[in-house]
């Protein structure tokens, strides 16, 4: 079986090439081009696969990441929203366009170095959580059927620590490579920086959480909800945003207490395999990745869904995901739209 692994210059991805040549998959390795992609990414991913014999292939989606990752993260910025580009690239980058042109050059599956598992029961697709303390299922809850039939994850049932020893033992020049920024397409430079060159800073007002105005913001995208640093107004305790409302120009700030949120409303719904849900179901979910799985029930509401905790969450925030589990296993999720009281 002809496999192509899509690398970052990392050491996840290399090694999840080494683990599926040693199972005897032909195997091969790939990096994907766009903004933020450095020469030293590109060097040791070509590295990498010299040392272990595989060909190296690169592929320029550049234009294409453009239009649809940076202006969507832009976009979404601009209205008050705080994306995930992580989860759209997976859908539509790496298993979307990356996958096809690498059905076309012959191969017959895709790997990436993802920390989850994937695991077939009566002809069904399941997506599981993987095995290191920081699995990475919660980026992939919007893929299909479809794209994980074509999919190979070899580094479900291990942790980063035995990666980093394994990657040692095959002389790997990615060993060492420090974990990647959060916004991969913004390697020099935060969001907000960057955001300060593409968006217009339009002032506006801060509000305290019964209205009072208490001070003046610098532009929304410089704001995300839970957020504490770089507020600008001083109090007998910390101010955190609990609020961006867009079409005022407005942010919302309160106590730490304020944040914790129970009820939220989700749209752009993604499940990965079919089940019935024409009624409502209890469910474990996240609205972060590095939240702990929580209690949940999830109603239905035609296009787009209720999700009601039963512990308070820190900060849910539109434009995140929240992403819907039993016990280890994806069933979906979808975009926060709004934050309920």
């Amino acid at each position: 079986m002809k496999v192509l692994v899509a690398l970052s210059g990392g050491v996840d991805s290399s090694s999840a090439a080494g683990i599926l040549k040693e199972k005897d998959y032909d195997v091969a390795g790939g990096i994907i081009l766009f903004r933020g992609v450095q020469k030293d990414d590109i060097d040791f991913a070509r590295s990498a696969c010299g040392v272990l014999g595989i060909e190296f292939h690169l592929f320029d989606f550049t234009e294409y990441y453009q239009k649809t990752i940076v202006e969507n993260f832009i976009k979404e910025y601009q209205t008050g929203r705080t994306p995930n580009p992580c989860v759209l690239c997976n859908k539509i980058i790496k298993f979307g366009i990356f996958m096809q042109r690498a059905m076309e050059m012959g191969f017959d599956r895709v790997a990436t170095g993802h920390y989850a598992r994937i695991e077939k029961s009566n002809d069904v697709y399941l997506l599981r959580r993987g095995k290191d303390k920081n699995e990475q299922s919660y980026f992939l809850y919007r893929l299909n059927q479809l794209q994980l039939d074509k999919m190979l994850l070899p580094l479900g049932d291990w942790t980063k620590e035995e990666i980093r020893k394994y990657a040692k033992e095959l002389r790997l020049p990615t060993a060492q490579r420090k974990k990647s920024q959060d916004v991969c397409f913004l390697p020099d430079m935060d969001y907000t920086t960057y955001l300060k060159g593409t968006l217009p800073e339009k002032r506006g007002p801060i509000y305290d959480k019964n209205g009072k105005k208490i001070g003046e913001h610098k532009g929304i995208f410089h704001y995300t909800w839970g957020q504490r640093k770089g507020i600008g107004i001083s109090g007998k305790e910390p101010y955190y945003v609990i609020k961006i409302d867009p079409q005022q120009n407005a942010i919302y700030v309160g106590k730490k207490k304020n944040v914790y949120k129970k009820n939220l409303i989700a749209t752009d719904l993604n499940f990965v395999y079919p089940f019935d849900f024409s009624h409502p179901i209890n469910i474990l979910a996240k609205t972060r990745y590095f939240s702990r799985l929580s209690p949940a029930t999830v109603y239905p509401e035609n296009d787009r869904v209720k999700v009601c905790f039963e512990k308070f969450q820190w900060a849910p925030t539109p434009g995140q995901s929240v992403v819907f589990y039993q016990d280890d296993v994806v069933l979906g999720g979808g975009i926060i739209e709004e934050i309920l009281d």
